[in-house]
């Protein structure tokens, strides 16, 4: 007989030798259900998987680092969960939160075992309550969703994940196909419940094979280990005040508009210490034009939330990419981690899709969560920093500008048009606005000025470089403060900006 499907997995990504089982004789069948016939199914199914679930739970070791693991077996009664295989996954999980453990999850199911019914059904809440409970305790949960998941448990504990990665190849949905096709009389479409389908709507975060599936682990719990504090942070990067002399507001406007100017990515290349990208929403948009991704800036890991300038080219900021930013907060918040925001768009998309897809409403909850978020925060005003879509990632503990970044409520073409009723003098209006981040330092909205010696476009490495050590350096005169006092602290910021 062939090796569990389960058991290979977990060779596959443990530690050699470190899983140990947390299994115990399952629970006994529902009373309901207790019939020969089942009974007889419940002991073919046993014997031909090697498993006597439909679940596989333990811990063991990622690179060295404890972690407890539940995972399907689908050569037992397709994956199906009864009473007896939540109770399993309910107990691993409870334990898992109890012991501090951060947990992976790997399913492969067709769902509700139909020969349990209701009852088993109504098991669903209580596990996605247990996966819950696991996530606010701010322990990390992994989820890798294989060929093939569908039905309750794609609808639970598949899609709780803080991080989803996906099997190539693997059909994921909730609809089985066979049920849609006897429900419908058709087949279902093709292309659509398969892992890279998810990725490109932002419903998985990557697709991956299992050989690197403990890779991508290992360094998601790392970016989780506590900041060691006798590393020392990095020199002085930046200045607090811009080289002399000063350039103009316009100057500033037009240096920022550069197409080779670095962006977000750039930073990331050039300067991040390791970068482990996520996609979107995770609730099924892409968030087209911000990127979202766990970042380690030297010694410092967090949720970075950035606005991609190049692709926002293509595809102006929607209600889709703030929604992708707010489940980077709510990542941040969850497992302790501090937050990094990116501004450099030119603003929100103006269109009849972003008016009815919330947009406004967006910017609102983006502005709360973001104020609002126990861990520390650092806005880093790379560029160009364009109305609403530019405010909803500012408000931070420590804000920190490019030289030549700025911050309008309109493009300074549009707020002319406003005040005069052309675009022609739109310099003279971004001066009296004053926009630029000095201007912003010296009324206390900005905290550190990053200079570019003399423009970002002309020295890529070096001005990303220093952009990723003000970072660290931002973030770990943070980390030693209580939640309470960086909360008081940027409540009466932005309370009391702007007041004489």
């Amino acid at each position: 007989m062939p090796a569990p499907r389960s058991r290979l997995l977990l060779e596959t990504v443990l530690d050699d030798g470190s899983f140990r089982s947390w299994d115990s004789t399952p629970a006994p069948v529902p009373l309901i259900s207790d019939t020969p016939a089942y009974r007889a199914e419940l002991a073919a199914a046993h014997e031909r998987s090697g498993v006597d679930e439909a679940v596989v739970t333990g811990e063991g070791r990622i690179d060295g680092r404890r972690v407890a693991v539940v995972c399907s077996e689908f050569a037992f009664l397709a994956g199906s969960i009864g009473v007896a295989t939540a109770e399993r996954l309910i107990g691993a999980i409870e334990r898992a939160t109890a012991e501090r453990l951060p947990l992976l999850a790997a399913t492969a199911s067709g769902g509700t075992r139909m020969q349990e019914g209701a009852l088993a059904f109504l098991r669903m809440a209580a596990i996605s309550a247990a996966v819950t409970a696991h996530r606010a305790s701010g322990l990390a949960y992994l989820v890798y969703l294989r060929h093939p998941t569908t039905g309750g448990v794609f609808a639970s504990w598949g899609s709780l994940g803080h991080v989803t990665v996906a099997e190539p190849g693997a059909l994921v949905g909730f609809l089985g196909p066979k049920v849609y096709s006897a429900l419908h009389g058709e087949a279902f479409p093709d292309g659509v419940q398969t892992a890279e389908n998810l990725h490109r709507h932002g419903l998985v975060d990557a697709v991956l094979p299992a050989d690197r599936l403990a890779g991508v682990a290992a360094r998601v719990l790392a970016m989780l280990d506590p900041v060691d504090p006798m590393v020392p942070p990095p020199g002085p990067p930046s200045r607090t005040e811009p080289a002399d002399p000063e350039a103009d507001a316009w100057t500033s406007i037009t240096i920022s508009r550069r197409p080779e100017r670095p962006g977000v990515r750039d930073l990331l290349r050039l300067a991040a210490t390791d970068v482990i990208p996520l996609a979107g929403t995770g609730e099924g948009e892409a968030g087209t034009g911000l990127l979202l991704a766990l970042v380690r800036f030297g010694s410092v890991a967090c949720v970075l939330i950035g606005q991609d300038r190049r692709a926002q080219a293509r595809s102006p900021l929607g209600p889709g990419a703030l929604r992708t930013a707010r489940r980077g907060m709510r990542l941040a918040g969850e497992l302790g981690l501090p937050l990094v925001s990116v501004i450099d768009t030119t603003g929100a998309s103006l269109s009849v899709e972003a008016e009815e897809g919330g947009l406004a409403g967006e910017i609102a909850r983006c502005l709360g969560d973001l104020t609002e978020l126990s861990v520390p925060t650092v806005s880093v005003l790379l560029g160009q920093g364009t109305g609403g879509a530019a405010l909803a990632l500012l408000p931070t503990d420590r804000v920190v500008a490019a030289r030549h970044g700025w911050l309008t409520p309109l493009p300074p073409e549009g707020a002319s048009t406003i005040v005069h009723g052309t675009p022609d003098q739109a310099a003279d209006v971004a001066a009296s606005q004053h926009v630029r981040s000095v201007d912003l330092f010296r009324a206390g909205a900005v905290d550190t000025i990053v200079d570019e010696l003399p423009d970002a476009a002309d020295e890529p490495e070096a001005f990303t470089g220093r952009v990723a050590a003000t970072i660290e350096t931002e973030l770990r005169a943070l980390l030693p403060l209580s939640p309470m006092d960086r909360l008081v602290r940027r409540r009466r910021r932005y309370r009391t900006l702007g007041l004489r």
